[in-house]
């Protein structure tokens, strides 16, 4: 399980430092993609081969599927770590999630998210001020 926030900045060659406490879990090769909310997923094979298996049990025929699969998909690449742990993020992800330098890399149960330091600040900003209202809401799906 991923669990945690991390501080750390991209290199100009847009390569990122994973913390070396999710280093174990992502494993040798993982997979990093667009995620919601401007951020990025990164998932190890294992849980990108679950999710890989649910997002095509989805009605084919349906254009929001076909919509979501294509984003989902077209933003995934393989990364491997090297020796310090930093992996290279490609361009058009690190646009996607406007990612410059700060950034947060954060554990998400079975996944990571990696986030601009301000979409960060921006985005618990905005929950911290409906975390009891959202708390209430999913109470019932605990």
């Amino acid at each position: 399980m991923f669990m945690g926030e991390f501080q750390h900045n991209i290199d100009p060659k847009g390569r990122l430092i994973v913390p070396a406490r999710f280093r174990e879990g992502l494993g040798d090769r993982f997979i990093v993609t667009k995620g919601l909310d401007n951020c990025l997923f990164v998932y190890p094979l294992q849980e990108w081969a679950e999710v890989e298996q649910k997002l095509k049990s989805l009605p084919f025929a349906r254009a929001d599927a076909r919509a979501f699969v294509r984003f989902f998909f077209s933003g995934a690449t393989e990364c491997e770590a090297d020796k310090q742990g930093r992996i290279l993020l490609p361009n058009n992800l690190r646009e996607y999630a406007k990612l410059d330098k700060e950034t947060m890399v954060v554990g998400v149960s079975t996944r990571v998210e990696i986030w601009s330091k301000e979409e960060w600040d921006r985005y618990n900003t905005q929950a911290e001020a409906s975390f009891e209202e959202l708390a209430e809401k999913i109470v019932d799906l605990l």
